[in-house]
């Protein structure tokens, strides 16, 4: 395995925002010197700060000694201009999330650093493959995507373009691995990894707020106390920034040819053009403003469970949940598969012909109400 970025060698982070800030910070911490840049006037002093904040705070909690603060802090400067960072050996990019702006720097920075010198992409779902096309060495180019906040995710994803070279991957690997970091390797296809999955996680709560099935709070304590999930779709898109999260569900969108399970939110759309970006502008999908009451889900009164149900056909993955359902103590019967569901199906009988549970096969549930006459 090619090593790791030795602790001494220069790491430039283009892009003082969040993400690079996070970025700056691990590196920093892992023994690097860290030169940060930012086109806008004073955010990398910004960002110096706030990594300083952000140590002080593992200082207090016991988790870093005073001395490997004050060091970590000593190793990050900020510089001015590009040419700034000609000796790196390593750059990593965190700016906006738009291609012409991420390949117009690469293209500048490859008059600024050595040949040798790595440039790796954050981008969360822009493709490598075109954003190494048409340089003097593509091979050096690769994604490094950190999750936020950068500092507290493990994982990062190592994005191999078609000509990226092994040896830049593996580096990048190691680097990973050696700043404590759990890294995957994924292809350069449209969203990687997690996005791509992450995308019906949004565009699913989206629909259904755009539909009424319920306001945000709601669907958020939907996805929490019933899913698991840590947080629901629209406290995360707060936290990550609906401008961020439209223009990377966007970037998949287009990329797969418009693909409509990809396709972005006039609701999220009309929020961003209000400048309601979520938790870093006081209100998006939910109210940060100082003093603001918390939202409530609205909670539904509960009600006897049914005596039985009927499973129609074979569950497939989603067999568990009529063992559940028998373990909660309803009778658990089963019948043939019902034609209007071949794929499986549990009926709750009750008024008026009870309520279905049926596995998805891609069309929305008003289509399937159209094609099988069932209402509920």
């Amino acid at each position: 395995m090619t090593a790791a970025m030795p602790p001494g060698s220069t790491v430039a982070v283009i892009g003082a925002g969040a993400m690079g800030a996070g970025i700056a910070q691990i590196a920093a911490l892992h023994g690097h010197p860290v030169q940060l840049h930012d086109t806008r006037m004073g955010a990398g002093d910004a960002a110096k700060k706030g990594i300083a904040t952000a140590i002080t705070r593992l200082v207090a909690k016991g988790q870093l000694a005073q001395t490997d603060a004050d060091a970590a802090l000593a190793r990050i400067a900020t510089v001015v201009t590009l040419p700034d960072v000609c000796v790196a050996q390593l750059v990593i990019e965190a700016i906006v999330e738009e291609i012409g702006a991420k390949r117009e720097l690469f293209a500048r920075m490859e008059n600024v650093v050595a040949p040798e010198c790595i440039l790796a992409s954050n981008t969360s779902s822009i493709s490598i493959t075109a954003l190494a096309a048409g340089m003097k060495y593509p091979g050096r180019v690769a994604g490094m995507h950190f999750f936020n906040p950068a500092p507290v995710m493990p994982l990062v994803e190592i994005v191999t373009g078609l000509a990226t070279s092994p040896a830049v991957v593996e580096a990048l690997y190691t680097t990973a691995l050696e700043w404590g970091k759990t890294p995957v390797h994924a292809a350069s296809t449209p969203g990687f990894i997690v996005n791509r999955c992450a995308r019906p996680f949004y565009g699913e709560g989206l629909r259904l707020l755009a539909e009424g099935a319920a306001d945000p709070a709601t669907l958020d304590a939907v996805i929490r106390e019933a899913g698991g999930f840590r947080m629901g779709p629209f406290e995360l898109m707060d936290l990550i920034g609906l401008d961020v999260n439209l223009a990377v569900t966007t970037s998949i969108w287009d990329a797969y040819f418009h693909d409509p399970r990809y396709a972005p939110s006039v609701l999220q759309q009309e929020r961003v053009a209000a400048g309601f970006l979520g938790r870093k502008t006081g209100h998006g999908f939910h109210d940060y403003a100082p003093g603001a009451a918390k939202s409530q889900p609205k909670t539904a009164t509960s009600e006897p469970p049914p005596e039985r149900v009927i499973v129609h056909g074979d569950l497939g993955n989603a067999a568990e949940l009529a063992e559940r359902i028998a373990a909660g103590g309803i009778s658990v019967e089963s019948a043939r598969t019902d034609s209007r569901f071949p794929s499986g199906a549990i009926h709750i009988p009750g008024n008026a012909g009870g309520a279905w549970l049926a596995l998805t096969d891609g069309r929305t549930a008003t289509t399937r109400v159209v094609d099988t006459g069932v209402r509920d």
